[in-house]
C-alpha cells in the first residue's frame, strides 16, 4: 500500500508527464481582423503625474475552437511578457471591456486571466473587446511618441 500519494505525482511531473485535467493550448485566431495592438502616445490621456490612458479602441477576435467542441473548457486571455516600447511590464497595465461572452478584466505583461468557462458549443468563438492601456511614462523606452506593441493571445484549457 502506498503511504505517500503525494510521491505519485511528483514522479509524473519528474516524467514529464502532465496531469490529463492540466493540458492548456494557444487558440488559433489567425482569422482575427485585428490581433496586433499598437498605443499612439498622441492620443494618451493623462491620469496623473505619470499614469496615461492610452485607449485602444475595439479588437475583434475570432478563436477556433472545432477541436474542443463538446468539452468543458476555460479561456485565458494572455498578454505576453515583451511589450515593445516599455522598460519593465509592471510599467503596464491592460484594461478590457467586453461584448458579452468573455468577462471583463485586467492584466500586466507576463499574466494569463481567465476570461471564459463553460461548454464549446461551436467551431468558433467571436468576440470584441474594448482595450485601454495604463502606462506608466517614466516606463518608456526611447522617445515618448515612439509607439507601444504587444500581441495578445488566447490559451483554452479543457476541464474534467
Amino acid at each position: 500500500m502506498n503511504t505517500r500519494p503525494w510521491a505519485t505525482g511528483l514522479l509524473l511531473l519528474a516524467l514529464g508527464l502532465p496531469a490529463a485535467w492540466a493540458q492548456t493550448a494557444r487558440l488559433d485566431d489567425s482569422t482575427s481582423p485585428r490581433a496586433m495592438v499598437q498605443a499612439d502616445l498622441a492620443h494618451a490621456q493623462p491620469l496623473d503625474a505619470y499614469l496615461l490612458r492610452m485607449p485602444m479602441g475595439r479588437v475583434t477576435y475570432r478563436l477556433a475552437t472545432a477541436p474542443y467542441q463538446g468539452r468543458r473548457a476555460r479561456i485565458y486571455y494572455v498578454v505576453p511578457m515583451h511589450v515593445q516600447g516599455l522598460r519593465s511590464p509592471a510599467d503596464l497595465r491592460v484594461e478590457w471591456r467586453t461584448g458579452g461572452l468573455f468577462a471583463p478584466g485586467s492584466a500586466r505583461p507576463g499574466m494569463r486571466v481567465p476570461v471564459w468557462t463553460g461548454a464549446v458549443t461551436g467551431p468558433w468563438m467571436n468576440e470584441s473587446l474594448d482595450l485601454d492601456f495604463i502606462v506608466d511614462a517614466r516606463g518608456l523606452q526611447g522617445a515618448r511618441a515612439a509607439p507601444l506593441s504587444f500581441e495578445s493571445y488566447f490559451e483554452i484549457e479543457v476541464l474534467p
